[in-house]
Order: structure tokens, then C-alpha cells, then sequence
């Protein structure tokens, strides 16, 4: 079994009552929005991956406000010709704050489109699972830096 490490970091930038995604296609082409981030080059601090990542996606600088947590997942799931991947992403999660650039969609990158989405309307978007966990970091602020109840049913 083909095993897979892949580290990232994400930032929720929240002000207004709204929250920063973008969308990116899902693997049968349906769009979905995620929080703003992604995975670490190889020697690169998760802080400057936030920072670089969120540029790239939403056309926005920010600055880094603080650590909300690490989230981890682990799962095996079949590859495009069926082979088995043991899959373990770890997460930084952490909270930003827009201090200029102008929002712009991606070009030619993981992403198509950027908004600001009404933090109640959230709730109602076709979004994968890391923008709830996102949020919830960013409400709960768990001392630990962990959604206890998310770590248990990933084990």
C-alpha cells in the first residue's frame, strides 16, 4: 500500500460577518467552496504557506492573527486505477486578517473563483469538510488547538 503524507495550511479570515473562500472543483467537476490555503513546498514554513496561498487563491495580503488549531485525517481510499493509498493530511488552521491586495479570482491554479460568503449562509454551500472544521476552530478556539469530537471519529 502506497503511503501518502500531504501538510497544509489554511486561513479563516472572517470581518463582517463574512467569510473568506474560494471554489475549486470536486473530482467529478462539481464546484465547492474551501477555505483559502494549501500544501507546504517542500522546506516551507506553514506560516509562509498561509500567507502565499491565500495571495495566490483570493488575491488577498494577510496577516497571520494567530494559530486556531492542527487538524489531522486519516483514511485509505482506492487511487484512479485502484491501487490503495494509506492518505494523512495535517492541517494548520490559522486566523488572518486582510491588510491589502484587492480580491481577484485565480488563474489558472486549484481554484476559479474567491468571495466573501455571509457566515450564516455557510451552513447552505456545497463546501468540503475543512471549511466546517475551519470554522468551528475559529468559534470554539479549543485551548488545545483540537476538535476533540472530529479527532475521535477520524481514529
Amino acid at each position: 500500500m502506497r503511503q501518502k503524507l500531504r501538510v497544509a495550511a489554511y486561513a479563516v479570515c472572517v470581518r463582517d460577518g463574512q467569510m473568506l473562500l474560494a471554489r475549486s472543483p470536486a473530482a467529478d467537476g462539481t464546484p465547492e467552496w474551501v477555505v483559502p490555503g494549501g500544501g507546504m513546498e517542500h522546506g516551507e514554513d506553514p506560516y509562509d504557506t498561509v500567507r502565499r496561498e491565500v495571495e495566490e487563491e483570493t488575491g488577498y495580503l494577510i496577516e497571520v492573527t494567530g494559530l486556531l488549531g492542527v487538524d489531522s485525517s486519516h483514511r485509505v481510499f482506492r487511487d484512479g486505477i485502484g491501487r490503495a493509498v494509506d492518505h494523512h493530511a495535517v492541517r494548520f488552521v490559522y486566523e488572518g486578517r486582510v491588510i491589502g491586495g484587492e480580491l481577484r479570482n485565480e488563474v489558472n491554479g486549484s481554484t476559479d473563483l474567491a468571495a466573501w460568503q455571509d457566515l450564516d449562509a455557510v451552513p447552505g454551500l456545497v463546501r468540503v469538510g475543512m471549511v466546517d472544521i475551519a470554522l468551528r476552530l475559529w468559534r470554539e478556539r479549543p485551548a488545545t488547538g483540537r476538535l476533540a469530537d472530529v479527532m475521535e471519529e477520524a481514529e
